[in-house]
């Protein structure tokens, strides 16, 4: 089965042609960095309007390199929820009229199910189950995943997510958008005995997360300590180690308690070098193995929603002639299936 994804539900548009026989055909991307830096942030209108702009541009030259014809198409993926909702509705508005237009099924995906399944498309693929850790945007998830939809959440962040604590400690040093690459290249220029941030809700019990506090340990380091040039990398160091010190103490309990051994890590602070270099020790220590997609997969792509919305399609599910998308939508919610 061919599958076309589409990707809206942030600041990237992507898009992508996965084939269940032969796997991906190809996928392209536009990112909309430039766009919003200017801003400091993304403005959810200034993204809606570029998804509307780039997308069937995008889908035209990827039909072009692949050489694959509308008429191979056998159903369209799009990312239906969670994310912006205007550009949720770009994406999904076009992902619903392309398939009533060629006459095959369209499906919504669930942008964290995308992310979670990333690795799926390497080689080796992780099998069934796994532990995965969501570190994407505004989540940071722990979810047990017994196979496609079979997902159970252990651990939510209760304010910050990890990406958006970087982004905005990133700003509080000065740092242009998006800061979490920079603020991590920083760090490696830091002295990580200078500062220590405190490991936020490693001294209890659970698998949430919360990292609100760490910007204003950092932002209070900063005051105190701002005038020093060298403070900047060693108060970025100190706070990238306390995120990834975190994020590894709490797989390490997510696994411990589930009994498994296999850990995937997809979403955007997944390619943060020194979380790989942490969960890569965690799991010599365990013995047990852990998966990242690759680096361009880690970040919004159209390959993962075409990827997950195959899956789903080829199991029956399709969406009716409206066009929906939840800007709010749990993984816990959606239908298992078997791939």
């Amino acid at each position: 089965m061919l599958v076309l994804g589409i990707e809206s539900s942030c600041d990237e548009t992507g898009v992508a042609l996965f084939d269940t026989g032969a796997g991906l055909l190809g996928h392209t991307l536009h990112s909309q960095v430039d766009l919003h830096a200017q801003y400091g942030g993304v403005v959810p209108e200034l993204a809606s309007r570029d998804h509307v702009r780039k997308a069937l541009p995008l889908l035209r030259s990827l039909l072009a390199e692949t050489g694959v014809k509308a008429s191979d198409i056998n159903g369209v993926a799009y990312t239906a929820g969670p994310g912006l909702i205007g550009a949720l509705m770009v994406g999904a508005a076009i992902g619903r009229s392309l398939a009533w237009s060629w006459g095959v099924p369209a499906v919504g995906v669930h942008h964290m199910e995308g992310h979670l399944l990333a690795p799926m498309l390497e080689t080796p693929a992780p099998e069934f189950p796994f532990v995965a850790l969501l570190v994407s945007g505004g989540h940071t998830l722990l979810v047990r995943v017994d196979g496609i939809g079979a997902y159970r959440i252990l651990g939510d962040t209760l304010d910050d997510a990890a990406g958006e604590a970087f982004d905005k400690t990133a700003k509080l040093l000065g740092l242009d958008y998006p800061g979490g690459p920079l603020l991590a290249e920083l760090a490696q220029q830091g002295d990580p005995d200078r500062f220590h941030f405190p490991r936020p809700m490693t001294d209890r019990p659970g698998l949430d997360f919360s990292f609100s506090g760490l910007k204003t340990f950092a932002l209070t380091t900063f005051q105190k300590h701002g005038s020093d040039p060298q403070a900047r990398a060693d108060i970025a160091r100190a706070f990238q180690d306390a995120v990834v010190d975190t994020l590894v103490i709490k797989c390490r309990r997510a696994l411990r308690q589930s009994g498994i051994g296999r850990l995937v890590v997809a979403g955007g602070v997944g390619a943060n070098r020194a979380l790989r270099q942490g969960l890569d020790a965690l799991a010599d220590e365990l013995g047990g193995e852990v998966f990242y997609p690759r680096l361009e997969f880690c970040t919004d792509n159209g390959a993962m929603i075409a990827y997950a919305g195959a899956w789903r399609l080829q199991a029956g599910q399709q969406q009716g002639l409206a066009i929906e998308v939840r800007p709010r939508w749990s993984l816990e919610e959606l239908d298992a299936v078997s791939a």
